[in-house]
């Protein structure tokens, strides 16, 4: 057993995240009656204008028939769009999307919705300490995303961003990761109510910010024909299908649930925690 992981290491690491978790329910507290009380004018505001809500809550430019490709999914037949999955993902089903050393011992992973303004929070406080984690080789990360903020407000940004990302992971894991980041950073990340990402044009925009994507043809061909449509509603599926996940951003360490880590160091007082040494032995 490492000294990192010896018994009193993480009983001082759980004290601290205890303490932390202390700390970050009143916050949460203090912040869902601030929700509440905003909902509660939103909702008042959008019986007079409702109209001007749907004006100005697009931006996307999305002429794929999401209707017709959740049919080809219901169906589980062919159809007019592709099925086969990105390159780079993985498990029988092509919806593993798992990068990172191949035998690690620790997974970490997040279910995250590409128009998720608390995900791009995450991502833009703690992204960069969950990319040197992976980078270090302590654990490898696995991704589920959800579509769900396109049913709630309207829109396809989430299911298409989610189709951008399986472009991308057909490329390489690594233009998948820093296409990741770029979506959810601070530059490119959009209100929640914009479906900004519902317009292929502007993901592929973003996209040139990444070495491996800028002019990439074969990405702006999957991008714009569709090519991991039917990939990304599967994979939508497979995030609602969780009974543990209720909202995003939402993290599991070793299948277990964590919570949100607030701070870089709480964040490696989580994972110094939950870490194991060593692969369990087979059967």
């Amino acid at each position: 057993m490492s000294k990192r992981n010896s018994p009193e290491a993480k009983r001082a690491a759980r004290e601290r995240l205890k303490a932390e978790r202390d700390r970050q329910t009143r916050r949460a507290t203090i912040r869902r009656r601030l929700i509440v009380t905003g909902s509660a004018v939103a909702v008042l505001a959008g019986a007079g204008g409702i109209g001007m809500a749907v004006a100005t809550m697009g931006g996307g430019d999305d002429d794929t028939d999401w209707g017709a490709v959740q049919s080809q999914v219901d169906n589980g037949g062919g159809g007019e769009f592709p099925t086969a999955a990105p390159d780079h993902a993985s498990g029988e089903d092509g919806l593993t999307v798992r990068v990172g050393e191949e035998d690690a011992a620790n997974t970490l992973t997040l279910y995250e919705d590409a128009r998720c303004p608390a995900c791009a929070d995450f991502e833009q406080s703690l992204g960069t300490t969950v990319r040197e984690g992976l980078e270090n080789g302590d654990y490898a990360v696995e991704y589920v995303f959800g579509t769900f903020l396109d049913g709630n407000l309207g829109g396809s940004g989430s299911k298409n961003a989610l189709g951008a990302l399986g472009a991308a992971l057909d490329i390489s894991p690594e233009a998948f990761l820093d296409y990741h980041d770029a979506l959810y950073s601070a530059d490119f990340h959009p209100p929640e109510s914009d479906d900004e990402f519902g317009d292929d044009e502007r993901l592929i925009a973003i996209a040139q910010e990444v070495p491996e994507l800028a002019g990439n043809q074969e990405f702006e061909d999957a991008v714009n024909e569709d090519t991991f449509a039917v990939w990304a509603l599967q994979m939508s599926q497979k995030f609602q299908a969780d009974p543990d996940v209720e909202g995003t951003p939402t993290l599991k360490f070793n299948g277990e649930v964590i919570e949100r880590p607030a701070s870089p160091e709480d964040f490696a007082a989580v994972i110094e925690a939950n870490s194991v040494d060593e692969q369990p032995p087979a059967g």
